[in-house]
């Protein structure tokens, strides 16, 4: 059997690989503290479930219009459009089964073979994946830790941008290292932008998931809305990880096909989960709001107690669930300059299962400190504190 050659090309979300060997460690009968992997341990709000429910019940599970149930496109449009300061219509949104969809079928819409995109590095791994199994060429930009944020490296992205260069890539309240652009780094992203005839896929997946200040969309820019088309997905806000429904918002002329590739792939995304969805955007927020408070406290505890090892500095994001810590010193007590002898060491010894940056993309020319990803989504505060005693044991010794 001959595969297609584009198969080479083809990528994974790796964290789902650490995640099998916790699991393979766990089903050994020893103790796993996951950090692993960006999922959430917390309940969908139950008025979420509830409507999901009735709406199951009341025969709405047959197909649906390919672009989505219309109300739930209108309160998209709304509340997109009040929470960024922008203008949209139901015809700027394309309903998807999850976050994922709308990185493929932009590229499927956007970019035409050996075309380049610039995309973060490190960042969600299956950015460089999709642009290459599309074949286009993935070109990276990568972060500089500054003193209390992590900063798009603004001189590398405007270095990286050649004839050939069409489609950028841009998550701000960044996986996996917390990132979030300040006011003047969004403002030197648009110049490139217009200045290069660009188009952006703003991949604003963990828009809602702050603990202070205010999130902004490069969408809101002058010049922006024309150009970019925002990934929208309820698996964080609502705790709906595995209910798998997200959207696209942008310009009609690229959602129209964003929707066609609908009819081709899926045909329309699950219908009873909309109507959930819609509750979640109407219906009480007290829930909602709880899930974020839940995730504030465990920000604060994992951050406290990583800045008591010795070796280890971490970063305190207003946003996402992901911390990025530098254990650079850290790798260098226990000896081990390897990425992954230093996290499989750390899981025999401790059970602290955890990401580094090997699995966020290939590290850039230049990088000379380590970093690891903590999600303290999927984890209670008491294992918190517990696992990470125990970290702290194997790095001081």
């Amino acid at each position: 059997m001959t595969l297609a050659k584009r198969v080479d090309q083809l990528g994974t979300e790796t964290a789902f690989a650490v995640s099998a060997e916790a699991a393979a460690f766990a089903a050994q009968g020893n103790k796993v503290y996951p950090f692993h992997l960006g999922d959430l341990n917390l309940k969908t709000p139950a008025n979420v479930l509830e409507a999901g429910i009735k709406a199951m019940r009341a025969g709405h599970t047959n197909y649906c219009p390919n672009a989505g149930v219309a109300r739930l496109r209108e309160l998209l449009a709304e509340d997109i459009g009040t929470n960024r300061n922008l203008e949209y219509t139901m015809e700027n949104v394309a309903i998807q089964p999850g976050g994922k969809p709308t990185i493929g079928k932009f590229f499927l819409a956007m970019m035409n073979p050996g075309d380049e995109v610039l995309y973060p590095n490190p960042g969600y791994p299956i950015y460089e994946s999709q642009i290459e199994f599309h074949g286009g060429r993935a070109v990276p930009y990568g972060y500089i830790e500054s003193k209390d944020k992590f900063d798009i490296d603004t001189a590398m992205l405007a270095d990286r941008i050649t004839a050939r260069t069409k489609l950028l890539v841009l998550n701000d309240l960044q996986n996996p290292t917390g990132a979030e652009c300040s006011d003047k780094e969004l403002e030197q992203i648009a110049e490139l932008v217009l200045k290069h005839d660009l188009y952006v896929l703003c991949d604003e997946a963990y828009f809602d998931i702050r603990y202070g200040g205010q999130s902004r969309s490069l969408a809101s820019l002058p010049g922006m809305r024309e150009r970019c088309v925002i990934l929208y997905t309820f698996s964080k806000k609502f705790a709906m990880t595995g209910w798998r429904l997200g959207a696209a918002i942008g310009p009609k002329k690229i959602i129209d096909v964003i929707i066609k590739l609908n009819v081709n792939e899926e045909s329309c995304s699950n219908h009873f989960v909309q109507y959930a969805a819609i509750e979640g955007l109407t219906g009480d927020q007290a829930e909602a709001r709880q899930i974020l408070t839940t995730l504030k406290e465990r920000r604060d505890m994992t951050v406290d107690l990583l800045n008591t090892i010795e070796g280890v500095h971490c970063l305190r994001p207003n946003a996402t669930f992901y911390l990025w810590p530098n254990v650079t010193g850290a790798m260098q007590k226990t000896g081990l300059s390897n990425y992954d002898d230093f996290r499989k060491t750390v899981l025999q010894k401790t059970g602290v299962s955890f990401c580094t940056r090997l699995h966020f993309g290939r590290p850039l020319d230049g990088e000379d400190n380590f970093y690891i990803r903590l999600a303290y989504s999927g984890i209670e505060t008491a294992e918190i504190k517990e696992g990470l005693g125990k970290f702290k044991e194997f790095i001081e010794g």
